[in-house]
Order: C-alpha cells, then sequence, then structure tokens
C-alpha cells in the first residue's frame, strides 16, 4: 500500500512544475490535453502490466496517471479562478468541483462491488489450489480488473477530442505591459517571500493529508468500532462522499452571501468539533461523526487554492502547481495516523487526532484571510478567443 501510495503522490510532486512551465511556454488548453494524454497513457499501462503480473509496471501506470492529473490540475484549478472576475475566482472553482464527489462515489462502487466482488470467495478457494493452478487464477483475477480502464480511455478520447476542437479563452496571470515576463525561478523566488502564499501552500498540504486521512481510515474505525466487515465498512465510506457533495452544494449557496475565507473558517471549525467527538466518544455515533466531518471538507480545497493564488498577477501559473504539489501531504500525513495508532495498541478513533491538528491550522489560515484581505484590482487576466 505504501509503494501505491508513493508512486501516487509523487507523480503529482514533481510534475507540477513542469505542468506550470507549459502552461507558460503554451496554453492552459495545450496543458489539458497533455494532461489527458498522459492519464490515457496510465491507463494503458495497466494491460501489460496485468499481463506480465508485475508489480512495478502497476507502479508505473499509477505515476503516469497521477502526472496526468498533475496537468490537469495545475491547469483546470488555475483556469477556473482566472476565467472571470477576480472576486469570485475562488467561487467559480467552488463550482466547477461540485460534482468531483460523484466520481470518488464511482470509484469505490466499482472497487468494492465490481472489481473486487468475489475476491473474499476466491482467496479461500486459492489455499486449496496447486501452485500453478493458483498463479493461473491470480492473473485471471487481475484480468478482470481492467474493464473499467478501457471505459476510462474511451471517455478521455471523447474528452481530448471536444476539447481540442473548442475555443478556449486565453486567461494568463497580469503582467506589466513592456516588462519582460519573469522566468520560473525568479516566480519561485518571489512565491516564497510572500507569507501568506507560503501558509495558503502549508495549509493546502494540511488539509489533503487530513481529507485522505478522514476518508482513509474511516472504513478501519467502522469494523472497529461497528465489528463490521471490510465490505460492509465500504457503505460508510459511500456515505462519506455524499456528505461531501452535501458540504460543497451548501458552501456554494453561502459563498453568496459570505466571503470564501469566512466560510472556510466556519467549515473548519465545525469540522474539529466532529473530530474531536470521533476521538473521544466510544461508541458507533464516532463512526457517523467522522462520516460527518466530510461534509465539511467539501469547499476547503477549492477554497483554499483559490484564496492563495488570488493576486499573484504573472505568477498565479507557477502558483498554482506547487499548490498542486501540495497534495503530496495525502501520502504524508495519514502516515503519522497509523503511528498514532500502532502506538495506542491500535487504536483508531486517536488517530483522529492528527486531522483535527491540521484543521486547527487551516483555521488559522482561513482567520489570516478574513483579517489581511487583498486589495481590490483589476481581474488578473485578459480573455481572448484562442
Amino acid at each position: 500500500t505504501s509503494f501505491v501510495q508513493s508512486a501516487f503522490y509523487l507523480g503529482y510532486f514533481f510534475v507540477a512544475i513542469p505542468a506550470a512551465m507549459v502552461v507558460r511556454r503554451f496554453s492552459y488548453k495545450t496543458t489539458i490535453l497533455i494532461g489527458l494524454v498522459l492519464y490515457m497513457a496510465g491507463c494503458s499501462l495497466f494491460f501489460p502490466a496485468a499481463s506480465m503480473a508485475k508489480y512495478g509496471m502497476f507502479l508505473m501506470a499509477l505515476f503516469v496517471i497521477a502526472a496526468g492529473l498533475a496537468f490537469l490540475e495545475t491547469a483546470c484549478n488555475t483556469y477556473s479562478t482566472l476565467m472571470g472576475p477576480r472576486e469570485t475566482g475562488t467561487r467559480r472553482l467552488n463550482i466547477s468541483q461540485t460534482f468531483h464527489p460523484f466520481g470518488a462515489m464511482t470509484g469505490v462502487y466499482v472497487g468494492s462491488f465490481v472489481m473486487f466482488k468475489d475476491t473474499d470467495a476466491t482467496r479461500e478457494q486459492l489455499t486449496q489450489m496447486s501452485a500453478s493452478e493458483a498463479a493461473v487464477q491470480q492473473l485471471q483475477m487481475i484480468q478482470s480488473t481492467l474493464l473499467p480502464y478501457k471505459w476510462m480511455i474511451a471517455v478521455l478520447v471523447l474528452m481530448f477530442v471536444l476539447i481540442a476542437f473548442t475555443k478556449f479563452p486565453a486567461c494568463k496571470g497580469k503582467v506589466t505591459a513592456n516588462v519582460k515576463s519573469s522566468s520560473i525561478g525568479q516566480s519561485l523566488s518571489r512565491l516564497w517571500r510572500n507569507p501568506r502564499f507560503t501558509f495558503g501552500v502549508l495549509a493546502q498540504f494540511l488539509y489533503v493529508g487530513a481529507q485522505v486521512g478522514v476518508w482513509s481510515f474511516t472504513i478501519r474505525l467502522a469494523m472497529q468500532m461497528g465489528g463490521m466487515n471490510e465490505r460492509s465498512g465500504s457503505w460508510f465510506l459511500l456515505t462519506t462522499f455524499a456528505a461531501y457533495f452535501v458540504g460543497k452544494m451548501v458552501a456554494n449557496l453561502l459563498m453568496r452571501k459570505m466571503s470564501p475565507a469566512k466560510v472556510l473558517a466556519i467549515y473548519g471549525v465545525l469540522a474539529i468539533v466532529l473530530l474531536a467527538y470521533t476521538i473521544l466518544v466510544p461508541n458507533i455515533s464516532a463512526v457517523y461523526a467522522a462520516v460527518g466531518v466530510s461534509i465539511f471538507l467539501g469547499p476547503c480545497w477549492p477554497t483554499i487554492y483559490g484564496l492563495t493564488i488570488d493576486g499573484l498577477g504573472e505568477d498565479t501559473g507557477v502558483g498554482g502547481s506547487l499548490l498542486v504539489m501540495s497534495i503530496v501531504g495525502g501520502g504524508v500525513m495519514p502516515i503519522f495516523q497509523g503511528l498514532l495508532s500502532d502506538a495506542t495498541g491500535g487504536n483508531m478513533q486517536i488517530a483522529y487526532t492528527v486531522p483535527l491538528l491540521c484543521f486547527v491550522a487551516i483555521v488559522a489560515y482561513a482567520i489570516k484571510c478574513m483579517r489581511d484581505p487583498l486589495p481590490a484590482q483589476a481581474p488578473v487576466g485578459a480573455v481572448t478567443a484562442s
């Protein structure tokens, strides 16, 4: 599992800056198309990996998929904030990500109830087979998981064609007239001297770590507190994603009346309350509280992203790529949860202390953005057909 997580999150970490360079050299549309190609390539690699039954090939496929996602995240998230008035950029990004939970729910359903529906029975059969028969059966099991990737490739090809033949408004961070654009190194130097930006990157790192930690431990918590098996516990994870969607929808409505920073602060405080309940209450209701936390995860990623890149001008693309790199937090913080759980005799409840502390920092960032709002200025991007 650790190798799988490493392959996935390192793809984001190492490829986000190259994605920003493509944005700067070409366009957001080109970056999106490259991301789709990499995503298709990663899905395609699962087929030779399954034929050869080589673990390393599966890890390579995951890395390539993550590289494609890094291109897509770097381009699409920043593009959403730039395509229109600056003051509604964060709200636009929240709206554009509203249906992300449906993809997450589909993934859990396909994984738990389609791809691996017969895995438990097969494990029992494998113990009764000879080595050669078991090897053949295991290869068939691997091959049976490939159908979703065929559908994914078909959808990605369709998306590529539609985007390739669609004219995109060209949005770039505002640059002072007659001034040569900065290099990537100059942009990085300016960004790291910007305390609001660096705090935002840290908040995003901690948020992704908290999100992955809450979701990763939900099934284990349900198994420990409710005496469920893994398949039954996965229903809690599906409910978690439904709660995530509800939280996003409510946040979109609240942002019509409140600033994004205020919504982030309120959601963060409520997440802390539910996480504290999850840690302290020793019965099945702690699992429901853990599921409820996902309501308040809803707007966090796009809101932190939008607040952090707000007002960066020509450094917006590079800033967005650094925020995408912070996704690596999802591979780091759950490790601390696991260590804390192990140190307390396998207690899954106490492990939720890690995401609670992450949300304390997120609330602090939201309060900073509320107290020190950036000055109003003209929209950061000029829009032309391309």
